[in-house]
């Protein structure tokens, strides 16, 4: 994978046609429509005759293959500095489910499926996209309860799956590619995380990484595991969970965190709190979280991300942090967000270039 910084989404994309006429509105939603995946319930198609069902679940299968595409050609045909993306997770909705399994397993509908994703899969690296996937908080490792591991577990092989399908699935991190999930329970913990991982198959671990959060472990805390797997630090996590430290490129955690991605480029997150939770909210200076928790705001009023990336002394930080690591932006307005703080990066190095 080239060095070049990356920045970008996470799963949903949001059409820049702004609201107006009813007509707008209505090309605006059949966009979004065309654009993002989608999914059925297990409920859903569980009442369905066996016909029907093959035929609900490979319909919404193609589109998905399809929307992705779309998604991968519109970040490809950005400016490098915006081509990463995080793919949403129902991809193949209960592709490890009984009621829809077997339907995966027929033979026309697997290849079917395996030659779209590897199409899609030799598209985006041709066009230098960076691709991701966050599983949901039930894909754990760490769990006293032996049926949450095995979850876990299924659901780390099946994000691995797919992307052993794209043409993901042979080494290290390929390409950047990665998987990243949250520890799991604090009991039992870290000793946890490290009993199950053997448990994990071999492409599933070598794209896994792990990221620190506010609720249940912090940076410090994962850094003891960065033998074992990437971390992958998430400046609002730790702004939250540490009472307010930013954290900056020449901070000594930096080097372990980079030493534990072994040679690849490692990824990092970006969030805010929320627009207008605050009275005279300074896009100029870091929202300060002593004072913030002071005038009454809790830990969980904070944590919310925001729409948009509206401070911009918070991606001044991110900029710095681009010298070593790639971002996925946490925000709620997804690619407008993400388009967004890669136009002030990109306004910000202009001026600094004529400046010089």
């Amino acid at each position: 994978m080239r060095d070049e910084p990356r920045l970008g989404f996470c799963c949903k994309f949001i059409p820049t046609e702004p609201p107006g006429t009813h007509a707008t509105q209505k090309a605006a939603k059949e966009a979004a429509l065309v654009m993002n995946l989608t999914s059925a319930t297990m409920a859903h198609l569980g009442k369905l005759q066996p016909a029907a069902r093959r035929e609900k679940l490979g319909a919404i299968v193609l589109h998905n293959l399809a929307a992705l595409e779309r998604q991968i050609e519109w970040v490809g045909a950005r400016p490098p500095l915006e081509r990463l993306l995080r793919i949403a997770s129902n991809v193949l909705p209960g592709y490890t489910h009984p009621i829809a399994a077997p339907l995966y397993d027929e033979p026309a509908f697997a290849r079917a499926i395996a030659d779209g994703l590897a199409r899609i899969g030799a598209r985006a690296r041709a066009l230098g996209v960076r691709l991701s996937f966050h599983p949901g908080p039930f894909c754990l490792l760490a769990s006293r309860n032996p049926a949450a591991i095995e979850n876990g577990i299924g659901e780390l092989e099946y994000h691995a799956r797919i992307f052993e399908m794209m043409g993901f699935g042979s080494g290290w991190h390929p390409h950047g590619a990665h998987i990243n999930i949250h520890i799991g329970a604090r009991d039992p913990g870290l000793a946890g995380f490290r009993e199950t991982l053997p448990r994990v198959s071999r492409t599933a671990r070598d794209l896994l990484t792990i990221e620190n959060d506010e609720f249940g472990f912090g940076l410090d805390e994962l850094l003891t595991l960065a033998d074992l797997v990437p971390i992958v630090l998430d400046l609002h996590h730790h702004w939250v969970e540490s009472g307010g430290a930013y954290i900056e490129p020449e901070d000594p955690r930096i080097g372990p965190i980079r030493e534990s991605w072994r040679g690849v480029r490692p990824i990092a997150h970006v969030s805010v709190s929320r627009e207008g939770l605050w009275p005279d909210q300074d896009p100029d200076r870091l929202p300060d979280f002593a004072a913030l928790r002071a005038a009454g705001f809790s830990g969980r009023d904070l944590a919310a991300h925001s729409d948009l990336m509206w401070n911009r002394a918070l991606n001044d930080l991110v900029a710095r942090h681009l010298a070593w690591a790639d971002f996925e932006i946490e925000a709620k307005a997804k690619n407008l967000a993400s388009v967004g703080l890669a136009e002030q990066i990109r306004a910000g190095r202009t001026a600094l270039l004529a400046a010089e």
